[in-house]
């Protein structure tokens, strides 16, 4: 019988079918049965290497078949996040999107507070939202810090103005009716009215932005239909209809400029449930305009750029400038004059860690001057208002000693102290106007605000060489400002006086009681650092006279002079008053011992610090 696998046949022997092999017959000769033995290895063998050729063939082929599968699904992401240039944004193109626009500026002027010549034609804040609201068609998408616009049945009795929340609330809720997409993002996870608002047929997208950039989401904008929009310092927030001076501005039929805040409210809309930045952004939130590539439009038919930015640096996709970069090149562009309306000034990163930010401060020392530009700084007056706050103004303010054509002003505005101890008028505005442009915002001008908040701004610029400059935004924003800058709502910063904007500050000055918080300064004296506090003299109080220092600093027991201690070192958090020795007032003859300064209400200024 033959044997297969092996040269030759071989007989006397028995095959073993299947694998080929024959068995040598009993009495066969034992080189036979060796011959055998030999080429059952041999046949052996070779299976068992064609058996692991065949096994290794099947793991290459499952490898490659799970790194195409991976590629696939690679090659699909890339292309779903590389996508052409609005393909699915509602037929808006580059070639067709509108940029004959026109811009509204929209204010909350509370009751309490008049001008005696208002020469601007600005609207309504409620009255613009309301004609926002209905534009709309297909969608509106809105951002908001704050959504608390339900005022209470005791706030709307004494506040008739506190209405207007609940007014614009029943307006969003009747959307649905309408057929309207309501679209929300917001960082409040426990608002009652966004609650609702879900419950009736809203799409509430919810950003945890502490977990992202360890900051909140500040930013304050409407999108409607992506051709109208609104952006401003207003909040969904009653407060903002009512009590606080907020300011805005309605853009509509601007769908280009619209369409690309629209791809800032996406991005917020799709970090949703997550607690990581992605890796890179899809190709439909970069940036259509920015800084060095500005829209070119026509705004109320005269010829201007505009782009939007946005905050804070780990937030922002390809193309798109930062707040800090559009705030920058509006000072560097600046020629005549900045004129900046803020909450807070406070060129530290933040209030705790007292370290210089000089990102803004050192733009403004360069305009004031290598450029001379004039400055001028309006800065709300509350009760979050940082004492050290005055004395970087008046670091700003000694650079123009004894220079000429050199000027920064500072004024304060004050709000009113309502009976139950809040304040009605604080002004809300973020924004700055120049000779060239305007910047509106959402942040205060502190480093921490752009550094870990997310908030989103608007540029628009209006070329050199434009005749009709009273229909022009830049022009009608400057007249707002000169408004409320030379209003009877404003404090000036006069020499070696700071004005006291804490209510609760003015508790712990000397006993006197009037009606009139604002009126209460701190004076300093002419040839000491020291503040002492001064009252009016309707209130029959003597200011206290400073004792006299000498300027260089007291002699030690060594005859040198010693340099006072740094003033970080004497200031506790939040609470930036200095301790002075006890001294003695005359109150209408009867004699008293100060406190010290802390409860005084005094304060301490020290160059040093600067």
């Amino acid at each position: 019988m033959e044997l297969r696998g092996v040269r030759g046949p071989v007989s006397g022997g028995q095959e073993l079918r299947g694998i080929g092999l024959v068995v040598p017959a009993p009495g066969a000769p034992a080189s036979s049965l060796i011959s055998a033995v030999q080429q059952q290895d041999y046949s052996a063998s070779v299976w068992l290497r064609r058996r692991e050729k065949l096994e290794h063939s099947q793991q290459k082929c499952i490898v490659i078949f799970a790194l195409v599968c991976c590629f696939a699904v690679l090659v699909a992401l890339i292309f779903s996040a590389v996508d052409i240039w609005g393909e699915d944004e509602d037929g808006i193109t580059e070639e067709n999107c509108s940029r004959d626009c026109r811009a509204v500026l929209v204010e909350n002027i509370p009751d309490d507070i008049s001008f005696m010549d208002n020469g601007t034609s600005t609207l309504a804040l409620s009255s613009g939202l309301y004609n926002l609201l209905d534009q709309a068609i297909r969608v509106v998408e809105i951002v908001s810090p704050l959504w608390l616009l339900n005022s209470s049945e005791y706030e709307s009795s004494f506040l008739p103005a506190a209405r207007q929340g609940r007014a614009l609330l029943s307006r969003l809720q009747s959307l649905k009716s309408r057929g309207v997409q309501l679209k929300i993002s917001s960082g409040m996870t426990d608002s009652s009215e966004l609650k609702a608002l879900a419950q009736n047929y809203a799409e509430v997208h919810y950003v945890n932005t502490t977990a992202l950039t360890k900051g909140q989401l500040l930013s304050s904008f409407w999108v409607v239909d992506r051709k109208h929009f609104y952006i401003g310092s207003a909040s969904m927030d009653w407060r903002s209809l009512a009590t606080r001076k907020e300011l805005g501005v309605l853009v509509y039929n601007c769908s280009c400029l619209a369409l690309d805040l629209h791809r800032v409210f996406s991005l917020y809309w799709g970090l949703q449930f997550r607690d990581f930045i992605p890796s890179f952004w899809s190709k439909r939130l970069f940036a259509l305009f920015n800084r060095d590539a500005p829209l070119d439009l026509t705004f109320n038919n005269t010829k201007a750029q505009a782009y939007v930015s946005t905050s804070p640096e780990v937030l922002i996709p390809k193309d798109r400038s930062s707040d800090l970069e559009a705030i920058s090149r509006v000072i560097q562009e600046a020629s005549h004059f900045i004129y900046i309306s803020i909450i807070d000034y406070l060129p530290l990163l933040s209030r705790k860690a007292h370290r210089y930010w000089s990102r803004i401060d050192g733009l403004l020392r360069e305009a004031l001057i290598l450029r001379k530009v004039r400055v001028r700084l309006l800065i709300s007056c509350w009760e979050d208002t940082d004492p050290l706050t005055f004395n970087f103004i008046w670091s700003l303010r000694s650079l123009c000693m004894e220079q000429a054509n050199c000027s920064l002003e500072a004024k304060f505005f004050k709000p009113r102290v309502q009976q139950d101890g809040s304040l009605q008028g604080v002004n809300h505005n973020r924004y700055m106007v120049t000779d060239r442009a305007i910047y509106l915002g959402n942040l205060d001008w502190m480093g921490n605000e752009f550094t870990i908040n997310a908030g989103a701004g608007l540029v628009i610029s209006q070329p050199e060489g434009v005749e009709e400059r009273n229909s022009t935004v830049v022009e009608q924003l400057r007249v707002a400002f000169e408004r409320d800058w030379f209003s009877r709502h404003t404090l000036s910063l006069q020499a070696n006086k700071i004005p006291i904007c804490s209510k609760h500050q003015i508790n712990k000055l000397a006993p006197v009681k009037s009606s009139h918080w604002d009126d209460v300064l701190v004076r300093t004296g002419p040839q000491d650092h020291r503040l002492a506090p001064i009252i009016h003299k309707d209130h029959g109080l003597t200011p206290v006279k400073p004792r006299k220092h000498n300027r260089i600093g007291h002699q030690g027991h060594d005859g040198r002079s010693k340099r006072p201690e740094p003033a970080e070192d004497r200031h506790q958090e939040r609470s930036y008053v200095s301790h002075l020795d006890n001294k003695r007032i005359q109150i209408k003859g009867t004699e008293k011992h100060s406190q010290p300064s802390e409860s005084s209400g005094s304060r301490e200024i020290h160059n040093d610090f600067l």
